[in-house]
Parts: C-alpha cells; structure tokens; sequence
C-alpha cells in the first residue's frame, strides 16, 4: 500500500524541508514535481534555493497547472511543492480548479507509489481586504480539506518542526 501525506504550515515554516525528508524517506531517488513559475528574479532565487537544497538525485519535473500528467508520469516516490502556487496558476489561468482537484484526489486515492504535498495554510491570518485574495483563500481552504482528507498522513509545520495532526 502507498503512503500519502500531506505537508502544510505558514510561509517560511520548514514545509518544504520537512516534506523533502519525508519524501527521501521513501528512497534515494524521489521526482520533485515543481508547481513554481520564475516570473521575477526573487522567484528564479527561490527555485534555485530549492533545487541546491535537493541535490542532483532528486529528478524535477515541472507541472504548474498539469499535476495530473506529471503525477500519471511519476514511477515512484513524489513529492509536490506546492499545491497553493499550483492553485494560484489555475485561478490566474481561469482554469476550474475544482474539477482539477477532484482530479488529483483521485490520483491520491489511487496511488501505487508513494506522494508527498506540500501546501500553504492561509486561513490563519486576516479576512483578504480584496475579493481575489478572498476567493484564493476560500479555495486554498477548499482544495487543503479535499486533500487532507484523501492522504494518509497530515503534518503541521511550526518553526521548522513537524506536528502530526493526522
């Protein structure tokens, strides 16, 4: 049986580190499937960041709207980084993210190898002051709870430390 598990925490919590760990966990080779898109050079940092972290046994694949190939493609452990920026390139996309996310609870469902997620929990701050943020959020929210509840395996990340919730 397949391990699924989902990664989760504010903005600079660790999520990333300790999903990498996770998904390493699983074996030494692990396909990175990257959601991210360079459109500026803080971006193109981060990216990079992230891939010197990782070393070169780790394989990246880049998915930012089509999870679904890229997770049918992967033929062991996964990891995805991050589903709330694969979010934000389908709602800028106008794409129908729910039916994107029924599409990828099916996949977790039904996984024969291993996947790790990670996300953003952005429902712990303020109500959004503009109606996009506020309709990103509520999506975010939506997608985190199909998805919570289709894994095996739900972590918070606090301050680079990992709390089992599920």
């Amino acid at each position: 049986m397949s391990k699924t598990i989902l990664v989760t925490g504010g903005a600079r919590s660790g999520k990333s580190r300790i999903a990498e760990g996770l998904a390493q966990g699983f074996g030494p080779r692990v396909t990175y499937i990257a959601t991210a898109q360079a459109w500026d050079d803080e971006m193109r940092a981060r990216i990079a960041d992230h891939a010197a972290r990782r070393g070169p046994e780790w394989t990246t694949v880049e998915a930012p709207v089509d999870l679904g190939a890229a997770l049918d493609a992967c033929d062991g452990p996964c990891l995805i980084d991050c589903l709330t920026l694969w979010l934000t390139n389908l709602i800028l996309a106008e794409a129908d993210w729910e039916a994107a996310t029924d599409g990828l609870v099916t996949r977790i469902e039904n996984a024969a190898a291993p996947i790790v997620l990670v996300t953003n929990e952005v429902g712990m701050g303020i109500v959004p002051d503009n109606a996009l943020a506020r309709r990103f959020r509520d999506a975010a929210g939506t997608v985190n709870q199909r998805v919570a509840v289709a894994v095996d395996d739900l972590y918070l990340a606090v301050s680079g430390h990992p709390l089992k919730v599920k």
